[in-house]
């Protein structure tokens, strides 16, 4: 679906995220130190990942002016990153009600409504947002999506690289081999898997990818069986190319849409995913099982409906937002841009250019060597990183980020953090209270 001249950004770059394994990073360490100093810019703070203060001084501009569209829907966005729902939901409406044709405010309060399987009220915002292809996939889901049933699901995995793999069941079928990745919102399925489940399109769309043309399915798939948990009712997307949805010799793709349903354990050294209910008791054992492994409590933040943020650093950094990537597949440990590689004085390999491609675009990434990449008390020490030679996205610069109004995420981003940093430790994700732990070994 073109729209003047342009691809729906949402199909397109996903389908790039997979292919390339990466997330658009900017150089940032200059615009953050301006923002600091900038206290009293809502904007400025916002940009340098201060969103907690940049909250408060969005509600300082609302005192004063009221009808200003953009400091509502920003501090809607504000609400939106640490799923806080209600306050998303105030704010947003504010703003929509100013401006009731402003795509990025629909889009904003769609992507709300869909985080908490509120369809119906998803479908007029997405068709307001100019996103059809949203509301007819959301619209022909009758009924409560995303059942779940079972309370816990552990699955292991039969392969770590390329990429992850694990076997679950589609509508009772045998056995299916599937990956994940957080830089894929949807449970996304090959043609043939597709096919084989009796799954009916309701939507479509053609994309242009490198250089082809490739058609995209989106329906709903009645049962979803991953280890001890079904899943039913869940939106599901497949393509006739498969080559920028799933990783080599896997079936399907499990996206952050299905683990943000979840307690999750992306149990890296235990070779496993592990899926709990979200229950009071459950996230009680799980934080204090992490706590106990030495795992710090970090900030989770969720933008554009699918893609994980928290606070690290990169060599001198100090702490700043960056990328989860977990899951896909790659051998480096994360990437950042060219500047942001200079200006950390980042040891960087000239003579070895890796040539590649990211949302149908040829790329090229350098090999760098940063002296230390943390996260919390994880910590990687003078490993194989990405970066480019210009300003853009580790190796791996791609449209994602100027293609998401306002701009980019609306936020700058030190770097992102791949498959290959996690591997020593496990990974958990609490959608609830939006933090994250990662605890050395394999998980309890």
């Amino acid at each position: 679906m073109a729209k003047d001249g342009e691809w729906d950004r949402r199909s397109l770059l996903r389908g790039a995220a997979v292919a390339a394994g990466a997330a658009a990073t900017v150089p940032l360490l200059g615009k953050a130190a301006t923002a600091q100093t900038r206290g009293g810019d809502a904007d400025a703070l916002f940009r340098a990942g201060k969103f907690e203060q940049a909250g408060r001084a969005y509600e300082a501009i609302l005192k004063t002016d009221p009808k200003n569209v953009h400091a509502a829907r920003q501090r809607g966005y504000v609400g939106l990153l640490s799923n806080r729902f209600p306050e998303a939901e105030k704010y947003l409406k504010t703003a929509l009600e100013l401006a009731p044709a402003d795509k990025e405010t629909n889009h904003l309060l769609a992507d709300c409504y869909i985080r908490q399987d509120k369809f119906s009220l998803a479908v007029p915002r997405c068709e307001a947002a100019g996103e059809d292809v949203y509301a007819k996939w959301f619209g022909a889901v009758s009924g409560e999506p995303y059942q779940i049933h079972g309370d816990i699901g552990r699955v292991p995995w039969q392969e770590l690289d390329p990429a992850p793999l694990m076997e679950a069941s589609l509508n009772g079928g045998p056995a299916k081999r599937l990956t994940f990745y957080t830089r894929v919102p949807w449970l996304g399925l090959s043609a043939d898997v597709a096919e084989e489940a009796g799954l009916r399109a309701v939507a479509s769309q053609t994309i242009e990818y490198q250089g082809q043309t490739v058609w995209m399915y989106f329906g709903v798939l009645e049962s979803f069986k991953l280890g001890g948990i079904e899943l039913r009712n869940v939106p599901v997307q497949w393509s006739r190319s498969e080559s920028e949805l799933q990783a080599p010799a896997s079936d399907g793709l499990i996206g952050t849409w299905i683990l943000y349903h979840f307690l999750t354990t992306i149990d890296y050294a235990g070779r496993s995913l592990i899926l709990r209910r979200r229950t009071p008791e459950t996230a009680r054992k799980v934080r204090a099982d992490a706590i106990q492994a030495g795992a710090k409590p970090l900030p989770l933040w969720l933008a554009r409906e699918h893609l994980l943020h928290s606070s690290g650093s990169i060599a001198d950094s100090g702490t700043q937002v960056v990328a989860l990537n977990i899951g896909g597949g790659g051998e480096m440990v994360a990437g950042m841009s060219g500047e942001t590689a200079e200006q950390l004085g980042i040891r960087t390999d000239y003579d070895r250019p890796i040539e590649a491609f990211a949302g149908g675009q040829p790329v090229v990434s350098y090999p760098c060597y940063p002296k230390e990449v943390r996260l919390g008390n994880a910590v990687a020490k003078h490993v194989y990183c990405y970066t480019d030679k210009g300003g853009g996205a580790g190796g791996f610069a791609f449209a994602d980020a100027k293609a998401a109004s306002p701009g980019d995420y609306g936020f700058d981003i030190l770097g992102h953090f791949a498959h290959s940093f996690y591997k020593p430790y496990n990974v958990t994700l609490d959608f609830t209270d939006m933090n994250v732990y990662i605890a050395r070994g394999k998980a309890t």
